[in-house]
């Protein structure tokens, strides 16, 4: 175990020194995840997706919920392979994208993401080529995240670029997001989560949600909450999840689709925070990413 933790630690150092080298482009990384299931957290990451793009942002859609991928399903399409296969060297990066509505792009990721714990040097001189790829054909990317505090939710929440913690105003979903947000914090202090209240009733139901979590948070955390918005309860997002279409484009003019085009707007107009201490973009969260794996298997 100690062996594997080490070589995890120096494949991560490597990919680290990989982007350090590549030009300063480098794509919005930014997860998506929630503390519980059925709060709508697919249904955000899918249609946030389509209204940067409408914006005119390329947008790249990660499915990394090993357990109940189906970012495919909102979006109305069927990937046919996954980061499983680039790891084998079975395909290229461009060869399991699959293509959306609004010309949003989307990889199902699968246990491509478990097997960079055993990917050996000449595969991973090859994924480290084919990042770069991925690099170039997105601006932002989104990661659907698994709900909950699994160890692998986590790996993928700690090492995006941004966080965005998607709740409703149930009481049960609010503790959840709490939880959530102190166990990213507690591993990343510097951290700070994005909250976003969907389903919420009204604007005053979303006020009274987003006060209690920042007023626990600071007091508690020590943290100020960014509270990103809120996205109003609409029937209309059940009809279109039913007929397998995004809630945006089969319904444009709708309350939800208009509270989502804001927090777009919203995200898109928002500095990047910088830090010089880590390597942003695709090579940056997958260096991350192996790093929170080394620790996994050290520990």
């Amino acid at each position: 175990m100690v062996d594997q933790a080490e070589r995890l630690r120096l494949l991560a150092e490597k990919m680290k020194q990989e982007a350090k080298q590549k030009g300063a482009t480098r794509a919005r990384v930014i997860a998506v995840t929630s503390g519980k299931g059925g709060v709508g957290k697919t249904n955000v990451t899918t249609n946030l997706a389509i209204a940067m793009a409408q914006a005119g942002k390329r947008v790249l859609v990660i499915d990394t919920d090993l357990g109940l991928a189906n970012a495919d399903v909102v979006l109305g399409v069927t990937p046919q392979f996954s980061l499983s296969q680039v790891l084998k060297g079975e395909k290229a990066i461009e060869e399991i994208v699959v293509e959306g509505p609004a010309g949003v792009k989307l990889i199902a990721g699968g246990s491509g993401f478990q097997e960079l714990i055993s990917i050996n040097n000449p595969r991973l001189s090859r994924f480290l080529s084919s990042l770069e790829a991925m690099e170039e054909m997105a601006d932002i990317i989104l990661l659907d995240t698994g709900a909950g505090l699994s160890k692998n939710v986590l790996s993928f929440v700690l090492a995006a670029d941004e966080v965005i913690v998607v709740t409703n105003p149930e009481p049960t979903a609010l503790t959840d997001a709490y939880v959530t947000i102190k166990a990213i914090v507690k591993k990343s202090p510097s951290a700070r989560p994005k909250l976003l209240i969907n389903r919420a009733g009204d604007e005053e139901e979303f006020h009274s949600a987003q006060s209690r979590l920042v007023k626990v948070c600071q007091r508690f955390l020590g943290i100020s909450l960014d509270v990103l918005g809120y996205i109003l309860d609409d029937p209309n997002v059940s009809r279109a999840v039913k007929s397998q279409k995004p809630f945006l484009l089969a319904y444009p003019g709708t309350p939800a689709s208009r509270c989502l085009k804001r927090l777009a707007d919203k995200l898109l107009g928002a500095p990047v925070s910088k830090t010089t201490s880590e390597v942003k973009g695709v090579r940056g969260f997958f260096g991350r990413l192996v790093r929170t794996f080394s620790s996994s298997t050290a520990s």
